[in-house]
C-alpha cells in the first residue's frame, strides 16, 4: 500500500518527458525525436504549433532547444522556477533554457571540462533576450560572496553597453543585434564566476553612415542626444535633436514608440560605472561618438581645380577637438574590452562556459556583402553541429557497447570550401581583385568568379545558368546554393566593403592620439609593419575559424530561435514564415541525424523505476541490478529484438510508438492499481466496525447535501431579488437617477464603456463610433469629441517636418488639380520629392550664373522651340525667387517669380505646362515646357512664387505668347499614341493617350 502511494505521488509531481507523452494528441510531444513522422516536415510543424497555442515555447530535438518567441511575458522566468531546475536530470521537467544552462553547469562542475551554448536565429526570434535569460539564471543559482556579486553586475550589465553601441532599429526587430558576440564566464573550482571576456564578430559598419528607410543608426547616438545632460551635450559641440544630424534622419524614424532612449541612456551611463569603466575613458568615448555625427555634418565643395575643398570648418574644429575616430574601431574597442575580477579565494584551475548569441542565416529581397559574410558563419556553425552530433552519437554508441551504424547526412564541407579555400575560393578571389594593380570593379570580380569556381556545382551566375535560371539572376548577381537553400547576392559593393585599409598618415595621426581608446586601437608599431594588411572578408574569415577553434575545445549545448510572425503579434503562428526558418536553421537536418538510430535511450534505473508495476516480477520491489530488471521488464511487456538495445547503463528504443505504447500501458495498470487500493480498504475492516462506518458517513452526507441545499436555496433567493431589481431599473431607465434605477443605469454604462472599449477609432480617418443606448447619448457625444482630438493631437505629434512639407503641398495640389486633370487622382498616393536631380549633378558654371541663389528644385524638361516648336532638352531650376530655364551651362530664360502672369496645363494626361510671362524686352515669349512630374512641378512652382490662383487648367485649347506681340494657339487632344507636333495650321498639337480609369 505504501509503495502505491509514494509511485501515486511520483507520478502526479513528475513532469517529465515520458509523463508528458499522455497529453501528446493536445499539445504534441516535448522531444521532436519522438515524433513517428521525423522525416515530414509538416508533422515537425504541427507538434511545434500544438505547443506555441498551449503557450509551451520551449522544445528539444534530443539536447537541442529549439524556443519560439512568444511576443508576450510569461510567467515561467521567476527565481522559484530557476530553483526548480537547478541541479535536475535534464529531461525530468518540461524543456526551459534553464534546464540547458543548469545541465551545462552541472556537466563543467562535475567533469571541469569547458562548454558552449550556441544560440541563433533571425532578427527579432529572441536570441538577445534569450542569453540573458542565462545569464541571470547563473546571477541567481551560483555560489556567491559579494567580491563575486561585482562580477555577475559586470556580467549582466555588460549587455546594455554592448546593445547600446551594436544594436538598432531594423525593419523587423527594434533592437536587433548587427554583430555576433561570443562570451566566456570563467568559473572558480567552486563553481563561482569570477570572470569573463567578450569578442563581437561582423559589426555592421555601413549603418554608421546609412540606413534605409524604417531604420536606425546605432542606439547610443540617440541615447547620448535624448538623456545627455545639457553640459555634456555642450562639451561635445552637440545639439539635442537627432534631425540636426545627417547620419541619424536618412531612415526617417529618429524617435520610435517602443524605445525610450532616455530611460536607456541611465541604464548605460550606470552600466558603465559597474564595469569599471573611468570617467576619463566615458569622456574618451563619448568624444568620439560625438565626432562621427559631426563628421556626417562636413559638407563638401568643388574649388575651380576640380579638387574638393570644406569651406565651412566648424564640424573639423569638434572633430580635432574630441579626436574622434569611425565607430567601427570604438565597437571593436568596447567589445573586446576584457570584464573581469577574481575573488579572494581565486584559483588557478578554472572552468568556462561560452555564450555565443549569433545572426542566424539572412535571405532578404537584396543580399550583399554582410549578408554572405553572415550566411558563410551559419554555413560554418552548421558544419559543426552536425560534426559534433554525430561524434556525441558515436561516442555514446561506444560508450555504450552499441554497434555504431553509419549515418547518411549532407556534408557542406563542399560549400565551405568554396567560400574559404586558400586560392581557390570567393574569398581568395574577392581579395585578389582589392589589392592586384590595375582598376577592379564589382563586375571584374564576378568575371573572375564565373572564370575560376564557373564549373562548382554550387555556383551560377545569370551567364552560367540555364534558360529558366537565368531570369531570375540579374547580370550583377551571384549565387549559391547553401546547406539551407539557395541565396542570391548582389556583387555591387563587394570591393568597396571589403577593401578596409586606413591611410597611412591617418594612421598616423591616430596613434599620436590623446585620446586613450584611439591609441588602444592605433599602435605606432603598425606603422613599421609592412605585410599587406587583411580585408575585412580575410578578418572575418580568421575570427571565425579562431571561434571555431574555441568551440571545438568545449562541449556543445544548442538553442535555436523561431519568430512566429512578422508583425510581433502573440498566439499567432505563421506556418510559411516559421517553415522558412525551420530549413534555414537545419533542424530537419538535426533531427534526421539525431533520430538515424534510437530515438530514445535511458538509464537502467530510472527506466525501472518508471515502468517497474507493468511487470510481476518487478513489482513492487527489484532487488538485482536494474540492467537485469529492465530486460525481465521488457520481455514480459513484449518488445520485440529489432525494437531495442541494451548497452552498459541504457535501455534505447528505437521507435517512438515502442515508448507511447509503453507510457500508455502504464497509465492504465496505474488507475487499475488506484482502484484496487480503495477496495483493500474496504476490506480491512470488521462488518460491525464497517456498518458503524458506514452509518456515519451517511449522517455527514446528510449534513452535508442539506448544507448544499441552503446555499443553493440562497443562491436562487439572491437572483430573484436581482432580476426584479433589474426589471424595475429598466421600467425607470428614463427617470432621473434614483433608488429605482441606480444599479440598472450603472450596468448599462459600465457595459457600454467595456464595448466601446475595443471599438474605440484606431485613427483620425475612422468615423465609426459605437451606438449608445439612450441615457448615454450625450456622454457618448462628449467621449467621442475627446477621442477625435486625442487622435488629432496624436496624428499632429507625429507628423515630422518632412511630412509637414509633403502635406501642405499634397493641400496646393488637390486645390489646383482635384476633378480637373487626368491622372491626379493616381498621383495621390506618389510623395512629390524634394528635387529630380541634385546640385552636384548640375553644371557648375549654371551655379555660378545663377549667382549663389538657394536651389529649391530641379527637374528635367522638354522646351518646345517658339519658332517651328522643336523639341530641346533643358532643366527647368526653381530657386527661391525665380524659375531658370537650363541648357548645360547656359541659361536660356530666367523667370522672376513677381512678374510671373500664369501657369497654364491641359485638363489631359499630357506633362505640357505653359509659364507665360509679361510683354516687356527681357522676356522672348511664353515658355512651354513637358515635364515627366507634372502636378509636382507645377505645385512647387506656384507654392515658390505664391500664386496658387493664377494657375489654369483649360480644356480644348489654350493661347501662348510667341514675342513681341505675336500669340499662338496650342489644342489638346486624344490619340493612340501620345506626340507633339506643328499641325498645317501653325498650331502646337498636344495628342494625349486615353487615361485609364
Amino acid at each position: 500500500m505504501e509503495e502505491v502511494g509514494k509511485e501515486e505521488v511520483e507520478d502526479n509531481t513528475d513532469a517529465n518527458m515520458e509523463g508528458a507523452l499522455i497529453a501528446r494528441d493536445r499539445v504534441g510531444v516535448q522531444d521532436f525525436v519522438l515524433l513517428d513522422s521525423h522525416t515530414s516536415e509538416n508533422a515537425f510543424l504541427n507538434n511545434l504549433r500544438k505547443r506555441y497555442q498551449e503557450n509551451l515555447i520551449y522544445t528539444y530535438i534530443g539536447t537541442l532547444l529549439v524556443s519560439v518567441n512568444p511576443y508576450k511575458e510569461l510567467d515561467i522566468y521567476t527565481v522559484t522556477q530557476m530553483q526548480l531546475y537547478r541541479g535536475v536530470n535534464f529531461f525530468e521537467l518540461p524543456p526551459h533554457l534553464y534546464a540547458i544552462a543548469d545541465n551545462a553547469y552541472r556537466v563543467m562542475c562535475s567533469e571541469y571540462n569547458n562548454h558552449f551554448i550556441l544560440i541563433s536565429g533571425e532578427s527579432g526570434a529572441g536570441k538577445t533576450e534569450a542569453s540573458k535569460k542565462i545569464l541571470q539564471y547563473y546571477a541567481v543559482t551560483c555560489p556567491t560572496t559579494e567580491q563575486l556579486q561585482i562580477v555577475r553586475d559586470r556580467l549582466l550589465l555588460s549587455n546594455p553597453v554592448l546593445e547600446a553601441f551594436g544594436n538598432a532599429k531594423t525593419l523587423r526587430n527594434d533592437n536587433s543585434s548587427r554583430f555576433g558576440k561570443y562570451m566566456d564566464i570563467q568559473f572558480d573550482f567552486k563553481g563561482a564566476p569570477v570572470g569573463g571576456h567578450i569578442l563581437s564578430y561582423l559589426i555592421e559598419k555601413s549603418r554608421v553612415v546609412h540606413q534605409n528607410h524604417g531604420e536606425r543608426n546605432f542606439h547610443i547616438f540617440y541615447q547620448l542626444l535624448e538623456g545627455g545632460d545639457k553640459d555634456l551635450l555642450c562639451w561635445l559641440g552637440l545639439e539635442r535633436n537627432p534631425q540636426k544630424y545627417a547620419y541619424l534622419i536618412q531612415g526617417r524614424c529618429a524617435k520610435v514608440f517602443s524605445i525610450n532612449d532616455k530611460n536607456d541612456w541611465k541604464v548605460v551611463r550606470k552600466a558603465f560605472s559597474i564595469i569599471d569603466f573611468t570617467e576619463k575613458d566615458i569622456e574618451h568615448l563619448f568624444g568620439i561618438v560625438a565626432s562621427v555625427l559631426h563628421l556626417g555634418n562636413i559638407q563638401f565643395e568643388e574649388d575651380s581645380n576640380g579638387h574638393a575643398i570644406i569651406r565651412d570648418g566648424t564640424q573639423i574644429k569638434w572633430i580635432s577637438k574630441l579626436l574622434g575616430v569611425h565607430l567601427s574601431i570604438l565597437q571593436e574597442a568596447l567589445t573586446h574590452r576584457k570584464i573581469e575580477a577574481r575573488s579572494e579565494e581565486d584559483s588557478t584551475r578554472k572552468t568556462v562556459i561560452g555564450l555565443l548569441d549569433i545572426y542566424g542565416f539572412e535571405v532578404l529581397d537584396t543580399n550583399s556583402f554582410e549578408q554572405f559574410c553572415i550566411n558563410y558563419c551559419n554555413e560554418k556553425l552548421q558544419q559543426l553541429l552536425i560534426e559534433m552530433t554525430l561524434k556525441a552519437e558515436q561516442e555514446e554508441y561506444e560508450l555504450e557497447g552499441i554497434e555504431w551504424e553509419p549515418i547518411p547526412y549532407f556534408n557542406n564541407k563542399i560549400i565551405c570550401d568554396l567560400v574559404e579555400q586558400k586560392h581557390k575560393g570567393i574569398i581568395s578571389i574577392l581579395d585578389e581583385e582589392c589589392l592586384r594593380p590595375g582598376e577592379a570593379t564589382d563586375l571584374s570580380f564576378l568575371e573572375k568568379l564565373e572564370e575560376k569556381v564557373g564549373d562548382h556545382a554550387h555556383f551560377v551566375t545569370r551567364k552560367l545558368a540555364d534558360q529558366k535560371t537565368r531570369k531570375s539572376i540579374d547580370w550583377v548577381d551571384f549565387r549559391l546554393l547553401h546547406y539551407a537553400g539557395e541565396v542570391t547576392y548582389c556583387a555591387v559593393g563587394f570591393l568597396e566593403k571589403n577593401n578596409d585599409l586606413l591611410y597611412r598618415n591617418l594612421k598616423e595621426v591616430l596613434c599620436n592620439s590623446k585620446n586613450g581608446i584611439i591609441r588602444d586601437c592605433f599602435l605606432l608599431s603598425e606603422l613599421d609593419n609592412r605585410r599587406r594588411p587583411e580585408t575585412v572578408a580575410t578578418q572575418f574569415k580568421n575570427s571565425l575559424m579562431s571561434l571555431i577553434e574555441i568551440l571545438m575545445s568545449k562541449e556543445p549545448s544548442y538553442v535555436r530561435c523561431i519568430k512566429p510572425n512578422e508583425n510581433k503579434e502573440p498566439g499567432k503562428f505563421d506556418d510559411y514564415l516559421i517553415r522558412h526558418q525551420v530549413k534555414y536553421l537545419g533542424l530537419m537536418e538535426h533531427l534526421r541525424v539525431r533520430r538515424a538510430g534510437f530515438a530514445y535511450r535511458r538509464k537502467y534505473e530510472l527506466f525501472l523505476q518508471r515502468y517497474k508495476s507493468l511487470c510481476p516480477a518487478t513489482w513492487p520491489h527489484w532487488h538485482g541490478p536494474a540492467a537485469e530488471g529492465v530486460e525481465r521488464l521488457i520481455k514480459h511487456i513484449g518488445y520485440k529484438p529489432e525494437e531495442y538495445k541494451l548497452g552498459r547503463t541504457k535501455i534505447f528504443i528505437r521507435f517512438p510508438k515502442t515508448l507511447f505504447a509503453t507510457e500508455d500501458a502504464f497509465e492504465f495498470r496505474k488507475h487499475l492499481l488506484v482502484s484496487r487500493l480503495q477496495a483493500k480498504y474496504k476490506g480491512c475492516l470488521g462488518k460491525r466496525e464497517y456498518k458503524k462506518k458506514r452509518e456515519a458517513a451517511i449522517k455527514l452526507e446528510a449534513c452535508w447535501r442539506g448544507a448544499l441545499a441552503r446555499k443553493a436555496a440562497k443562491k436562487r433567493t439572491w437572483a430573484v431579488q436581482t432580476i426584479r431589481k433589474f426589471i424595475n431599473g429598466f421600467i425607470n431607465r428614463k427617470k432621473p437617477l434614483c433608488p429605482e434605477n441606480t444599479e440598472f443605469v450603472r450596468l448599462v454604462q459600465y457595459n457600454y464603456l467595456m464595448k466601446l472599449r475595443d471599438h474605440v477609432p484606431k485613427n483620425v480617418l475612422d468615423k465609426s463610433w459605437l451606438q449608445p443606448p439612450s441615457i448615454l447619448e450625450e456622454t457618448s457625444e462628449m467621449l467621442q469629441k475627446i477621442c477625435i482630438r486625442n487622435l488629432v493631437r496624436k496624428y499632429c505629434r507625429g507628423v515630422t517636418a518632412e511630412r509637414k512639407v509633403q502635406l501642405q503641398q499634397k493641400v496646393v495640389a488637390s486645390a489646383v488639380f482635384r476633378g480637373k486633370k487626368e491622372g491626379y487622382l493616381q498621383s495621390i498616393n506618389q510623395p512629390f520629392m524634394d528635387t529630380r536631380l541634385k546640385e552636384n549633378d548640375i553644371n557648375p558654371k549654371v551655379l555660378q550664373l545663377i549667382h549663389g541663389e538657394k536651389i529649391k528644385y530641379v527637374t528635367p524638361v522638354i522646351k518646345y522651340d517658339r519658332n517651328g516648336f522643336k523639341a530641346r532638352d533643358r532643366l527647368l531650376v526653381l530657386t527661391q525667387s525665380s524659375a531658370y530655364v537650363v541648357e548645360m551651362a547656359k541659361i536660356k530664360q530666367k523667370i522672376d517669380y513677381a512678374t510671373l502672369k500664369g501657369i497654364s496645363t491641359s485638363n489631359l494626361s499630357d506633362g505640357i505646362v505653359v509659364i507665360h510671362v509679361p510683354e516687356d524686352n527681357k522676356q522672348k515669349g511664353d515658355a512651354i515646357l513637358q515635364c515627366e512630374h507634372i502636378f509636382e512641378t507645377v505645385t512647387k512652382l506656384c507654392m515658390l512664387a505664391n500664386k496658387q490662383n493664377l494657375v489654369k487648367v483649360v480644356q480644348g485649347s489654350l493661347q501662348f505668347r510667341i514675342g513681341s506681340g505675336k500669340e499662338g494657339t496650342m489644342v489638346f487632344t486624344v490619340g493612340q499614341e501620345p506626340q507633339v507636333f506643328k499641325a498645317k495650321n501653325g498650331q502646337l498639337t498636344v495628342v494625349s493617350t486615353q487615361a485609364k480609369s
